[in-house]
This record gives C-alpha cells, sequence and structure tokens, in this order.
C-alpha cells in the first residue's frame, strides 16, 4: 500500500520538482552571473526580490484554496463542483496581480527605502524593479495553470514550461548582463529584462497546453465566461489563510534583511547567496508538499484515512533524504559552491559555517512542508497562518537578541531562521497527529 502512495505522489510531484529545479538552476546561474560581475549586484537583488517575490507569492499562495477544493471535489466525485471552481478561479484570478504591477511600478522606492536600502545600491533596486514589475500581469493565469494541471495530475508539461523558462533566461542573461555581440552591457536590468521575457515565453506554452490538452479539471471556455465570482470568493476564504501565511513569513523575511542592511552592505547578498543553494533543496520538497496537499485533498473527498497518513509519511522520509544528500554536498564542497557566486575570498572562506546552518535547517523546513501540506489539504488552512503568526514573531525576536543583545552578528540570524523552523516543525506535528486521531476516532475528518 504505501509503493502505492509513493507511486501517486511521485506521478504529481516529480514532474513539478524537475520544472522547480529547473527554475531554480536558471536563478542561480542569474546570480552567478551578476555576482561575479559585482559583489554589491547581490544585496541589490536580495533587497529588490525579496518584497517583490513577497507580493508575487501571495498571489501563488491565494489560489490554494481553489486547489484544495478541487482536490476535494475530485475525491468526492462531484464534477460540478469541479468545473465551477477552476471556471471562477481563472476568471477573477487576475484582478489583484494587475494592481500590485502598477503599485511596484510607482510605489516601489517607498518599500525599499522602508528597509532601509542603502543609498549605494539603491539605483541598481529601482533598475530591476523597473524591468521586473511587467512579470505580475501573467502571474494570476499562471496560478491558475498550474491549479489545473496538479489537480489534473498531469504534471509533465511543467518539465517542459521550466525548460523553456530557464533556456531563454540564461540565454539572454548571458546576452544582455554582459552586452554580447554589440548588445548594450545591462547588468542588473539586463538581469530583470531576461526574466520577465523568459516569464512570458512559458506562460504562453502553459497556455497552449491547457488549451489543446482535454484535462479532467479543466472548465470549458463557456463555463469561464460566465463564471461567477462567488466560487472563487468561496476559494480565497480558504486560500487567504495559506496567501496570509506566505506573506507573514516573507515579512519576517523582510525584516530579517534589513536587520542584515544594519550589520553591513554586504550582509544581505551573503545571506542571498547561502540561501539560494538552500532554496534549490526547497523547490524539491515544496513539490513534494504539493503532492502531499492535493493527495490528501482527495482523501479527505473520499473519506481514506489510509491514504492521507500514508502520504504525509513517506512525503517526509524523501524530504529527510533530499536534507541529508544536500547536507553531504555542502560538507565535502563548501568553497567550491560559495565561489560560484563570488570571487569576493573573504566571503568564500568565511560563510562556510553559514551553509552548514542553513544545511541542517531543512530538517525543520522539510516538516513544516509536508505536516502543513496534510494539515491544508484535511481542510485546514488556518492552523498554519496562526503558527506562522508566531513563527514571525519568533523568529525576528530571536534574530534581534543574537544580533544586538548577544553580538552574534549575522550568525545569529541564521540561529534564528534554525529556532523558528525546528518550534513550528513540532507544533505542527502534534496538530497533524490530533486530526488524525479525531478522524480516526469519528470516521470524519475534525481540522
Amino acid at each position: 500500500m504505501k509503493m502505492k502512495y509513493l507511486q501517486k505522489l511521485m506521478i504529481i510531484s516529480v514532474p513539478i520538482m524537475l520544472s522547480n529545479i529547473i527554475s531554480q538552476v536558471q536563478m542561480i546561474i542569474d546570480r552567478i552571473f551578476l555576482g561575479q560581475m559585482n559583489t554589491l549586484y547581490m544585496s541589490a537583488l536580495g533587497n529588490v526580490t525579496a518584497p517583490m517575490w513577497t507580493t508575487m507569492s501571495f498571489c501563488f499562495t491565494i489560489v490554494m484554496g481553489a486547489s484544495i477544493l478541487i482536490s476535494q471535489s475530485v475525491g468526492a466525485g462531484d464534477d460540478e463542483k469541479v468545473e465551477s471552481y477552476a471556471a471562477s478561479m481563472i476568471k477573477w484570478n487576475n484582478i489583484l496581480p494587475i494592481l500590485l504591477f502598477f503599485f511596484w511600478l510607482f510605489g516601489g522606492e517607498y518599500v525599499l527605502r522602508a528597509m532601509g536600502v542603502s543609498e549605494d545600491i539603491m539605483p541598481m533596486c529601482l533598475g530591476y524593479m523597473k524591468f521586473f514589475a511587467p512579470t505580475f500581469l501573467i502571474v494570476g493565469i499562471e496560478s491558475s495553470f498550474s491549479v489545473i494541471m496538479q489537480t489534473s495530475n498531469y504534471t509533465k508539461p511543467l518539465v517542459f514550461y521550466g525548460i523553456i523558462r530557464a533556456g531563454l533566461n540564461i540565454l539572454l542573461d548571458w546576452l544582455l548582463i554582459f552586452g554580447r555581440f554589440g548588445l548594450p552591457r545591462l547588468g542588473i536590468e539586463g538581469a530583470a529584462i531576461a526574466t520577465t521575457v523568459a516569464e512570458y515565453g512559458g506562460c504562453l506554452f502553459a497556455f497552449i497546453v491547457i488549451t489543446n490538452k482535454p484535462l479532467k479539471t479543466k472548465p470549458s471556455p463557456k463555463s469561464i465566461l460566465t463564471a461567477p465570482a462567488k466560487p472563487f470568493i468561496s476559494s480565497v476564504g480558504l486560500g487567504i489563510n495559506a496567501g496570509l501565511e506566505d506573506f507573514a513569513w516573507n515579512l519576517g523575511n523582510l525584516i530579517i534583511i534589513r536587520i542584515l542592511n544594519s550589520i553591513d552592505v554586504k550582509a544581505a547578498g551573503i545571506y542571498s547567496i547561502v540561501f539560494s543553494v538552500e532554496v534549490l533543496a526547497v523547490v524539491v520538497i515544496g513539490a513534494i508538499g504539493n503532492g502531499t496537499m492535493t493527495l490528501s485533498g482527495e482523501a479527505k473527498g473520499s473519506g481514506d484515512i489510509r491514504q492521507f497518513s500514508g502520504v504525509c509519511k513517506i512525503a517526509y522520509l524523501l524530504c529527510a533524504g533530499v536534507a541529508i544528500l544536500i547536507l553531504i554536498i555542502c560538507l565535502i564542497f563548501p568553497e567550491n559552491i560559495l565561489s560560484l557566486f563570488t570571487k569576493d575570498e573573504e566571503i568564500i572562506t568565511g560563510c562556510g559555517i553559514y551553509l552548514l546552518l542553513v544545511c541542517l535547517n531543512l530538517f525543520g523546513k522539510s516538516g513544516n512542508i509536508i505536516i502543513g501540506s496534510g494539515i491544508r489539504g484535511s481542510g485546514n488552512t488556518r492552523w498554519m497562518f496562526f503558527t506562522q503568526i508566531f513563527g514571525t514573531f519568533f523568529v525576528v525576536g530571536c534574530a534581534c537578541l543574537f544580533v544586538y543583545g548577544l553580538g552574534f552578528g549575522m550568525t545569529g540570524v541564521f540561529l534564528a531562521v534554525m529556532a523558528d523552523e525546528a518550534v513550528r516543525s513540532v507544533i505542527n506535528l502534534f496538530k497533524l497527529r490530533k486530526i488524525l486521531l479525531d478522524w480516526d476516532k469519528t470516521g470524519a475528518v475534525i481540522s
């Protein structure tokens, strides 16, 4: 039976995983190009992408409610609800991203100044922001397409989607950052243009796939045109907690960057470099989390407690394996990894300990991602939001204590992040066990 759950999990997760890995390799190469050209570009990139990704991530996570409701409707065999939720999502999920496009285009500088961004790197940040902002115009449709493919258990096209985006981005990075073949040498602005063009190319591919492939959760064009807002509002009511949870996590991260900016102008850049390695592992773990949420949602819809429990257990074991592998690689090749991002010998020789700490952090983060996915699949998105509110206050408080009170410097920031993930993973595990115990006693999920 466990192998059956593993197979189901892999069918959904592996294509998402490959797509995410490709995208992260693209982002890492982006950072390598910029870091090799100018170390300050890394600080600029860390400062500008953190707040912009906070709002973009909110747009992606807010559709999690639709994903949960669609998955539960699939498990219950209710095709009418599947079409209703999917059609309403596609039609109404573009309003917020468009508003955010105008916000970042005209008001982004005020956010950066509130974060304490140095005047040395402010022009770099604003240049990147200007050319990256148009990606918000397609975030709504991209996130909707992702939900349709995921809930249809048809995620293979996401691999080609990732290849197209990454290929375009890397090629354009090389041309525009360094000014190859007579093109202007645009530096960090060239990186932003490359990313934006690549996102539009990937979105076009996803549109072609969705419109030409019969998928079980894809609504008809007519149902999209006539879809009322009510089903989407209902799904937002569920997804808003996931969106706010993600926003709370990112808010904590923004405050962490503010603390780093107070330490040293290069501190945010170092933080960005080290966490680039962790992010490569997190996208793998996150893909397994996506599969976990979809299958646990289906399990709730069909009343299958064995699938719910089995999927969560196998998913965490897989993620622990990923964490161990990354830890081993970083223990063996720390300086080789860091030298990819910068030529600064001081950073290369002094940041090995930070690399080790973020690798150890993967075990707690894996717990939060997988356990949280199971809790959300049960229909409870509020719990994870509440624990993340606690986590945001906890990580910021620990960071202030370690950095300003105990004088640990940057090490204190990494220790605070580790403590936060570890504490929340234990709290969330107790909640998941309670859900399973209540389900076992009553025959229904009590979230």
